[in-house]
Protein backbone atom coordinates (compact mmCIF):
# COMPACT_ATOMS: atom_id res chain seq x y z
CA UNK A 1 0.00 0.00 0.00
CA UNK A 2 1.30 3.73 -0.91
CA UNK A 3 -0.18 7.02 -0.82
CA UNK A 4 0.99 9.33 -3.30
CA UNK A 5 0.98 13.43 -3.00
CA UNK A 6 2.14 15.78 -5.63
CA UNK A 7 2.68 18.97 -4.26
CA UNK A 8 2.62 22.55 -5.79
CA UNK A 9 4.14 20.99 -9.12
CA UNK A 10 5.01 23.96 -11.95
CA UNK A 11 6.21 23.05 -15.05
CA UNK A 12 6.86 24.99 -18.72
CA UNK A 13 8.34 24.04 -22.40
CA UNK A 14 10.53 26.05 -24.15
CA UNK A 15 8.95 25.90 -27.56
CA UNK A 16 11.19 27.93 -30.40
CA UNK A 17 12.23 30.24 -27.83
CA UNK A 18 9.08 31.09 -26.21
CA UNK A 19 8.04 29.44 -22.63
CA UNK A 20 4.98 27.73 -22.55
CA UNK A 21 3.64 27.16 -19.34
CA UNK A 22 1.57 23.46 -18.52
CA UNK A 23 1.42 23.15 -15.20
CA UNK A 24 0.29 25.94 -12.21
CA UNK A 25 0.90 25.24 -8.76
CA UNK A 26 -0.93 21.84 -9.08
CA UNK A 27 -1.58 19.64 -5.87
CA UNK A 28 -3.33 16.11 -5.83
CA UNK A 29 -3.29 13.47 -2.81
CA UNK A 30 -4.08 9.90 -3.55
CA UNK A 31 -4.11 7.68 -0.32
CA UNK A 32 -3.48 4.46 -0.43
CA UNK A 33 -5.62 1.55 -2.29
CA UNK A 34 -7.53 4.37 -3.27
CA UNK A 35 -8.90 5.28 -7.20
CA UNK A 36 -8.44 8.64 -8.43
CA UNK A 37 -9.21 10.06 -12.16
CA UNK A 38 -7.46 13.61 -13.34
CA UNK A 39 -10.37 15.02 -16.01
CA UNK A 40 -9.43 17.79 -18.21
CA UNK A 41 -9.04 19.26 -21.36
CA UNK A 42 -7.09 18.04 -23.94
CA UNK A 43 -3.27 19.76 -24.16
CA UNK A 44 -3.83 20.90 -20.57
CA UNK A 45 -0.69 18.79 -19.19
CA UNK A 46 -2.26 15.56 -17.83
CA UNK A 47 0.56 13.77 -19.52
CA UNK A 48 3.50 16.10 -18.68
CA UNK A 49 2.65 15.64 -14.93
CA UNK A 50 2.53 11.83 -15.65
CA UNK A 51 6.06 12.19 -16.11
CA UNK A 52 7.16 14.18 -13.44
CA UNK A 53 5.67 12.05 -11.03
CA UNK A 54 7.28 8.71 -12.67
CA UNK A 55 10.59 10.61 -12.71
CA UNK A 56 10.88 11.18 -16.71
CA UNK A 57 11.82 14.81 -16.70
CA UNK A 58 11.41 17.34 -13.78
CA UNK A 59 9.45 20.25 -12.48
CA UNK A 60 10.51 23.54 -12.16
CA UNK A 61 9.43 23.57 -8.86
CA UNK A 62 6.99 21.15 -6.65
CA UNK A 63 7.78 17.93 -4.93
CA UNK A 64 6.12 14.51 -5.28
CA UNK A 65 6.10 12.03 -1.80
CA UNK A 66 5.11 8.27 -1.92
CA UNK A 67 4.46 7.37 1.66
CA UNK A 68 5.53 10.84 2.41
CA UNK A 69 9.30 10.03 0.98
CA UNK A 70 10.24 12.62 -1.52
CA UNK A 71 10.47 10.86 -4.81
CA UNK A 72 13.40 12.41 -7.02
CA UNK A 73 14.12 11.23 -10.68
CA UNK A 74 13.22 7.66 -11.20
CA UNK A 75 12.41 5.66 -8.87
CA UNK A 76 10.87 2.19 -9.72
CA UNK A 77 7.83 2.97 -7.34
CA UNK A 78 5.17 3.13 -10.60
CA UNK A 79 3.87 0.98 -12.66
CA UNK A 80 3.04 3.33 -15.76
CA UNK A 81 0.97 3.15 -18.78
CA UNK A 82 1.60 5.72 -21.19
CA UNK A 83 -0.99 6.68 -24.03
CA UNK A 84 1.31 4.69 -26.23
CA UNK A 85 1.43 0.90 -26.11
CA UNK A 86 5.72 1.06 -26.83
CA UNK A 87 5.84 -2.82 -27.25
CA UNK A 88 8.79 -4.39 -28.80
CA UNK A 89 7.92 -5.67 -32.41
CA UNK A 90 10.68 -8.20 -32.42
CA UNK A 91 9.26 -9.77 -28.87
CA UNK A 92 6.58 -11.92 -29.16
CA UNK A 93 3.24 -10.88 -26.75
CA UNK A 94 4.59 -13.15 -24.20
CA UNK A 95 8.05 -11.48 -24.17
CA UNK A 96 6.48 -8.54 -24.06
CA UNK A 97 4.35 -8.40 -20.97
CA UNK A 98 7.44 -10.77 -18.81
CA UNK A 99 9.93 -7.50 -19.57
CA UNK A 100 9.41 -6.56 -16.16
CA UNK A 101 9.71 -9.79 -14.42
CA UNK A 102 12.67 -10.21 -16.39
CA UNK A 103 14.36 -6.76 -14.93
CA UNK A 104 13.13 -7.64 -11.07
CA UNK A 105 14.65 -11.51 -11.70
CA UNK A 106 11.34 -12.64 -10.57
CA UNK A 107 10.63 -16.51 -11.16
CA UNK A 108 10.27 -17.06 -14.69
CA UNK A 109 7.37 -20.04 -13.81
CA UNK A 110 5.34 -17.69 -11.49
CA UNK A 111 5.77 -14.60 -13.26
CA UNK A 112 4.33 -16.67 -17.03
CA UNK A 113 2.17 -18.39 -14.90
CA UNK A 114 0.50 -14.93 -13.99
CA UNK A 115 1.10 -13.62 -17.53
CA UNK A 116 -1.29 -16.19 -19.35
CA UNK A 117 -4.13 -15.32 -16.45
CA UNK A 118 -3.92 -11.72 -16.88
CA UNK A 119 -3.67 -12.23 -21.24
CA UNK A 120 -7.13 -14.92 -20.78
CA UNK A 121 -8.65 -12.23 -18.60
CA UNK A 122 -8.20 -9.03 -21.12
CA UNK A 123 -9.18 -11.20 -23.75
CA UNK A 124 -5.73 -11.65 -25.13
CA UNK A 125 -5.84 -15.94 -24.78
CA UNK A 126 -3.97 -17.70 -28.21
CA UNK A 127 -2.36 -14.38 -28.84
CA UNK A 128 0.80 -15.26 -26.48
CA UNK A 129 3.37 -16.30 -29.34
CA UNK A 130 2.00 -13.61 -31.59
CA UNK A 131 3.96 -10.21 -32.17
CA UNK A 132 2.52 -7.12 -31.77
CA UNK A 133 2.41 -6.46 -35.86
CA UNK A 134 -0.16 -8.84 -36.00
CA UNK A 135 -1.87 -7.22 -33.41
CA UNK A 136 -4.96 -4.29 -33.44
CA UNK A 137 -4.36 -1.22 -31.92
CA UNK A 138 -6.61 -2.51 -29.44
CA UNK A 139 -5.27 -5.15 -28.74
CA UNK A 140 -1.63 -3.96 -28.15
CA UNK A 141 -3.38 -1.64 -25.79
CA UNK A 142 -4.53 -4.58 -23.45
CA UNK A 143 -1.27 -5.69 -23.80
CA UNK A 144 0.40 -3.10 -22.32
CA UNK A 145 -1.78 -2.90 -19.73
CA UNK A 146 -0.80 -6.43 -18.70
CA UNK A 147 2.79 -5.72 -18.82
CA UNK A 148 1.92 -2.80 -16.23
CA UNK A 149 0.12 -5.00 -13.95
CA UNK A 150 2.96 -7.89 -14.25
CA UNK A 151 5.41 -5.17 -12.91
CA UNK A 152 3.56 -5.66 -9.25
CA UNK A 153 4.09 -2.04 -8.77
CA UNK A 154 2.09 -0.45 -5.64
CA UNK A 155 0.85 2.65 -7.57
CA UNK A 156 -0.15 2.28 -10.93
CA UNK A 157 -0.23 5.59 -13.64
CA UNK A 158 -2.71 4.59 -16.31
CA UNK A 159 -2.92 7.20 -19.33
CA UNK A 160 -5.76 6.30 -20.98
CA UNK A 161 -5.50 2.82 -20.99
CA UNK A 162 -8.33 2.50 -22.62
CA UNK A 163 -8.15 5.35 -25.46
CA UNK A 164 -8.13 3.39 -28.82
CA UNK A 165 -10.90 0.83 -27.37
CA UNK A 166 -14.78 0.33 -28.75
CA UNK A 167 -17.14 1.34 -26.64
CA UNK A 168 -18.21 -2.30 -26.02
CA UNK A 169 -14.47 -3.38 -25.71
CA UNK A 170 -14.00 -0.37 -23.36
CA UNK A 171 -17.12 -1.17 -20.92
CA UNK A 172 -15.95 -4.49 -20.36
CA UNK A 173 -12.03 -3.57 -19.90
CA UNK A 174 -13.31 -1.11 -17.27
CA UNK A 175 -15.01 -4.05 -15.54
CA UNK A 176 -11.64 -6.43 -15.65
CA UNK A 177 -9.84 -3.15 -14.65
CA UNK A 178 -11.62 -2.51 -11.67
CA UNK A 179 -11.93 -6.01 -10.68
CA UNK A 180 -8.10 -6.06 -10.82
CA UNK A 181 -8.21 -3.81 -8.65
CA UNK A 182 -10.75 -4.44 -5.72
CA UNK A 183 -8.26 -7.68 -5.45
CA UNK A 184 -4.83 -6.21 -4.99
CA UNK A 185 -5.85 -2.70 -3.71
CA UNK A 186 -3.20 -0.23 -5.58
CA UNK A 187 -3.31 3.11 -5.69
CA UNK A 188 -4.13 4.37 -8.85
CA UNK A 189 -4.02 7.20 -10.57
CA UNK A 190 -6.32 7.83 -14.18
CA UNK A 191 -6.02 9.82 -17.26
CA UNK A 192 -9.00 9.68 -18.74
CA UNK A 193 -10.87 11.76 -21.07
CA UNK A 194 -14.32 10.16 -20.33
CA UNK A 195 -16.37 11.45 -17.64
CA UNK A 196 -18.75 8.18 -17.55
CA UNK A 197 -15.09 6.38 -17.45
CA UNK A 198 -13.70 8.45 -14.57
CA UNK A 199 -17.36 8.27 -12.52
CA UNK A 200 -17.84 4.48 -12.62
CA UNK A 201 -14.08 3.39 -11.69
CA UNK A 202 -12.80 6.29 -9.26
CA UNK A 203 -13.28 7.30 -5.25
CA UNK A 204 -12.19 10.95 -6.23
CA UNK A 205 -11.77 13.28 -9.86
CA UNK A 206 -9.68 15.66 -9.97
CA UNK A 207 -10.95 18.13 -13.12
CA UNK A 208 -7.89 20.50 -14.47
CA UNK A 209 -8.54 23.30 -16.02
CA UNK A 210 -7.25 24.56 -19.20
CA UNK A 211 -3.31 24.48 -19.85
CA UNK A 212 -1.44 25.79 -17.66
CA UNK A 213 -3.26 23.31 -15.40
CA UNK A 214 -4.62 23.98 -12.11
CA UNK A 215 -7.49 22.21 -9.73
CA UNK A 216 -10.35 23.48 -10.93
CA UNK A 217 -12.76 20.77 -8.69
CA UNK A 218 -11.87 17.66 -6.20
CA UNK A 219 -15.49 15.62 -6.82
CA UNK A 220 -15.47 12.33 -3.90
CA UNK A 221 -17.66 10.14 -5.65
CA UNK A 222 -19.72 8.58 -3.35
CA UNK A 223 -21.36 5.02 -4.58
CA UNK A 224 -20.72 1.91 -4.11
CA UNK A 225 -19.78 -0.40 -6.60
CA UNK A 226 -20.18 -1.66 -8.89
CA UNK A 227 -22.07 1.55 -10.42
CA UNK A 228 -24.88 2.29 -12.92
CA UNK A 229 -25.06 4.87 -15.18
CA UNK A 230 -28.65 5.11 -14.98
CA UNK A 231 -27.96 6.10 -10.91
CA UNK A 232 -29.65 9.54 -10.38
CA UNK A 233 -26.69 10.23 -8.04
CA UNK A 234 -24.23 9.53 -11.34
CA UNK A 235 -26.17 11.39 -13.73
CA UNK A 236 -26.32 14.42 -11.26
CA UNK A 237 -22.74 14.07 -10.76
CA UNK A 238 -21.69 13.58 -14.66
CA UNK A 239 -24.01 16.82 -15.75
CA UNK A 240 -21.83 18.72 -13.14
CA UNK A 241 -18.92 17.81 -14.42
CA UNK A 242 -19.44 17.77 -18.33
CA UNK A 243 -20.45 21.80 -17.44
CA UNK A 244 -17.05 22.08 -15.53
CA UNK A 245 -15.30 20.60 -18.36
CA UNK A 246 -17.38 22.48 -21.08
CA UNK A 247 -15.80 26.02 -19.42
CA UNK A 248 -12.30 24.67 -19.86
CA UNK A 249 -12.98 23.81 -23.21
CA UNK A 250 -14.16 27.20 -24.46
CA UNK A 251 -11.03 28.66 -22.44
CA UNK A 252 -8.95 26.24 -24.92
CA UNK A 253 -10.66 27.39 -28.25
CA UNK A 254 -11.01 30.71 -26.84
CA UNK A 255 -7.26 31.19 -26.48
Amino acid sequence: MAQLKVEHITHSYNMNREILPVLNDLTISVNSGQFVALLGPSGCGKSTLFNIISGLIQPHSGIVYVNKNKIQGISGAFGYMQQKDLLLNWRTVLENVLIGPEIQKRSNIKAEKEALKLLAQLGLQGFANSYPTQLSGGMRQRVALVRTLLMQKVILLLDEPFGSLDAMTRTVMQSILLDIWQEGRQTVLLITHDIEEALLLADKIYVLTARPASIKAEIDVPLSRPRDIADRELIKLKSELFQMLKVEMEHVFDD
